[in-house]
């Protein structure tokens, strides 16, 4: 069973607690999606450790339950 928005939302809220997080259902199928993530835990981070710190929020999801998530990360200030 595809992830929705709201699990998606909650699984980077947990790790990323004062997170702003924006989720898109890009396909209207759910299993296609687009987050836009700020996070402080992003602040000193390359864009690719940002997006593995993010798939590690997603606790091995990606490609299961989740099958594509474009995703566009940014520290807080």
């Amino acid at each position: 069973m595809p992830m929705s928005a709201k699990q998606i939302e909650a699984a980077l809220l947990s790790a990323f607690p004062d997170a702003e997080v924006a989720i898109t259902d890009l396909a209207g199928d759910g299993d296609h999606y687009a987050a836009k993530i700020t996070a402080s835990a992003f602040k000193g981070k390359t864009r690719v450790q940002q997006h593995k710190m993010v798939y590690e929020a997603l606790e091995g999801r990606m490609g299961g339950e989740l099958h594509a998530l474009s995703l566009q990360t940014s520290p807080k200030d």
